[in-house]
């Protein structure tokens, strides 16, 4: 299985410069299509539902401090296969032209992060993961649009 360095290199390579959040966002996104589409996980690192939406710790720890992020330092994009770079190509295709905070006000209107931030106060930290059942559960059950 690819991890999340491997998907985050692809998009830095394929969409160029971008800020961490939205890196964050597509990265959910991927994984969360990935679900639905191939029916698997695209990286097994575990996706925490932060006050601004998604995030997957071991990125943000690379990133951390930095706004605008132009490569990224780990992941070998030779070890996604065609379905996987089908994906994220086809979840780049639709959502890397909406900048961060569009992606970011989308995650939160969505059920995987809001139920994962149940009983946490609006901007308040926290850690829970966003469960893989609840995004293949939520996303299997939308209209298609990027399909």
């Amino acid at each position: 299985m690819a991890t999340v360095h491997d998907v985050a290199k692809y998009i830095l390579t394929k969409r160029g410069a971008m800020s961490a959040m939205k890196l964050q966002k597509l990265l959910y996104y991927s994984q969360a299509w990935s679900l639905v589409w191939d029916d698997r996980p695209l990286f097994e690192e575990k996706i925490e539902a932060w006050a601004n939406g998604p995030v997957v710790r071991e990125v943000y720890d690379l990133h951390r401090g930095r706004f605008l992020l132009e490569d990224w330092p780990k992941g070998d994009v030779v070890k996604l296969d065609q379905d996987a770079l089908d994906t994220i190509d086809g979840v780049l295709t639709f959502y890397a032209d909406k900048s961060a905070q569009w992606l970011s006000d989308l995650t939160h209107s969505e059920s995987p992060w809001s139920d994962a931030r149940k009983d946490l106060a609006p901007g308040e930290r926290g850690d829970r993961i966003i469960t893989l059942e609840s995004m293949m559960e939520y996303y299997s059950n939308i209209p298609p649009a990027i399909s």
